[in-house]
């Protein structure tokens, strides 16, 4: 079992939250409330509702590639260098 940080299980927690708030934030606004009505009503920046409402759809994005935070070459490289430091799960 893995371990979750505070903040870590309070921004996963809060996402859902995030886009509802969103919807409700956008709802408001294309059915004739004001941005500045919006902002104060739902406590949120003017500048959040209008990058929010310039993204006509809310979706996922597919990132194609990422760099990798561990060179695995390197690392078995260095693990080879080093056999006495190699850190040994517990079960």
């Amino acid at each position: 079992m893995s371990i979750i940080k505070s903040s870590q299980l309070e921004t996963i927690l809060n996402y859902p939250l995030q886009f509802r708030l969103q919807k409700k934030v956008i709802n408001f606004v294309e059915n004739g409330g004001t941005l500045t009505k919006a902002a104060h009503t739902f406590g949120i920046g003017r500048a959040s509702i209008y990058r929010w409402l310039s993204h006509p759809k809310l979706s996922a994005t597919k990132v194609k590639s990422r760099q990798r935070k561990l060179n695995w070459k390197e690392l078995e490289k260095d693990v080879k260098q080093n056999p006495e430091s190699r850190v040994v799960r517990q079960s």
